[in-house]
């Protein structure tokens, strides 16, 4: 048996015991044999590690290079405005990653503005908001990087808060609000984080407490309020049953919110050790299956729908190896929307379970 952190866990891999959410609400069952679809899902919890019975497969991996490339994802990064995206956003990582570092040892000042700035530089270089899902969706790193990770949100918020029709000055802060959200997690002793075995209770507590401890950092450098308050409330959920205060959606900080769903989108895209990342339609499916009731409805809604939007006209491969465009959204659930087959069509909501659309082509 052996705690593997979720973002290396396989298909095949057996689960050794129960998991339960932040909620105490199981989500798999000792026993249970790992799927990519059960991986995605205990991303949607947040669910950090599992303890599995077999491991023997983490030692026979695959590269990214021998990863199956859709031809639309390879068109992306053979673009040239891929390649300047993806050279601008490293050295932006490694700038935030120093600022960070030095915020957290040193209490450095903080100066939000700058690297906005860089980050507002990354947008630029993509033509369309929607655009930059497709940036971020080819620039998966197999690490759990805490400063690659506040990047994609910070962007994602960009796009979200535009999408709400935000003012740009608040898009700009939901931007700041992505880029320190997991301030904290510099805060929690490694010892913790990367302990093999089992983790006792209190320990578990201090892990949990990563928004707090963001929070107070933020607090000490006077940034927008805002700001900290998504550090401390983007694992609280509209249902209140997050964490660590329990909050319900009226006393949830509206920019915390859109923090939220950006940190849990990205989280379920990112590219798995075994496969390239995850098909969008995949994504909002999960979400569709476990309600909505965790988000704001107004902010989860608008997110989806042009997410799904974006990909009209795209080509698609489904489940059973058939391919289509997609044709018309069906709102009543954006991942199953009708496919243009030749001279036919093929209405999602009306084939199986088992039929979905499995890539972008």
């Amino acid at each position: 048996m052996r705690k593997i952190n979720t973002i290396n866990l396989t298909p095949g891999m057996v689960v050794s015991r129960d998991v339960y959410s932040m909620e105490d609400q199981l989500i798999l069952p000792e026993g249970f044999h790992l799927t990519d679809s059960t991986i995605t899902r205990l991303t949607y919890y947040m669910i950090p590690f599992v303890y599995v019975k077999n491991t023997d497969n983490l030692d026979k991996l695959p590269s990214d290079s021998l990863l199956d490339v859709e031809p639309y994802s390879l068109q992306i990064r053979n673009s040239p405005e891929f390649k300047k995206f993806s050279a601008e956003f490293r050295k932006d990582v490694f700038k935030l990653k120093n600022m960070l570092n030095d915020i957290v040892e040193k209490n450095a000042p903080l100066n939000v503005d700058d690297i906005l700035n860089d980050a507002l530089s990354l947008l630029d270089n993509t033509h369309t908001h929607y655009h930059v899902f497709d940036m971020l969706h080819n620039l998966r790193t197999y690490d759990d990087s805490t400063y690659t990770h506040a990047l994609n949100v910070a962007l994602i918020c960009n796009v979200l808060a535009s999408w709400l029709n935000f003012s740009e000055k608040d898009v700009h802060l939901a931007t700041q609000c992505g880029l320190f959200h997991d301030i904290g997690k510099l805060k929690i002793p490694e010892e913790i984080i990367k302990k093999p075995d089992r983790l006792t209770d209190q320990e578990y507590d201090i892990i949990k407490q990563h928004p707090m401890e963001g929070y107070k950092i933020l607090k000490r450098c006077q940034v927008d309020p805002h700001i900290s308050y998504s550090a401390l409330m983007h694992h609280e959920r509209s249902d209140g049953k997050g964490y660590p205060l329990g909050y319900t959606s009226d006393k949830i900080d509206k920019f915390a919110k859109i923090v939220a769903i950006a940190d849990v989108y990205d989280a379920m895209t990112a590219a798995r050790v075994y496969r390239g990342p995850l098909c969008p339609f995949k994504v909002i499916d999960v979400f569709e299956q476990e309600g909505f009731q965790k988000y704001d409805t107004k902010y989860i809604l608008t997110f989806l729908e042009n997410v799904v939007s974006s990909y009209l006209s795209h080509r698609v491969r489904l489940s059973d190896g058939r391919e289509g465009t997609i044709f018309f959204i069906n709102k009543q659930r954006l991942s199953r929307p009708i496919l243009k087959c030749d001279e036919s069509y093929i209405d999602l909501l009306h084939e199986p379970s088992s039929v979905f659309i499995d890539a972008i082509i």
